[in-house]
């Protein structure tokens, strides 16, 4: 079964109210066994239209990946997150075929 990932394009407005969504995040991600492959870090834009921060998250499955983000518990983490910061985020499942 291929895992999934959630793949997050954020800008933060508001450093200081953001910091509460990253203080609670993690307990909702570890009930449902996400685990962070980048969280931030250095990056180059190499084309389209960058955003300051970038995260992607890894799940064991597509379906616990939608689980987790329409969870009651991250549905509250999206309320403290979203008035001070926008962004997109992406719900894919990996690639689990014959490579090249």
């Amino acid at each position: 079964m291929a895992k999934a990932y959630w793949i997050a394009r954020i800008d933060v407005h508001n450093m200081d109210g953001y910091k509460e969504y990253v203080a609670q995040n993690g307990a909702v991600f570890k009930k449902y066994g996400a685990k962070f492959l980048v969280r931030g870090g250095t990056f180059e834009s190499k084309e389209g239209t960058a955003r300051s921060r970038n995260v992607v998250l890894e799940f064991k499955d597509y379906e616990t990946a939608l689980a987790c983000y329409n969870s009651p518990e991250y549905a509250r983490l999206v309320e403290v997150r979203a008035p001070h910061s926008e962004g997109e985020l992406v719900i894919i499942e990996g690639y689990d075929g014959v490579q090249p």
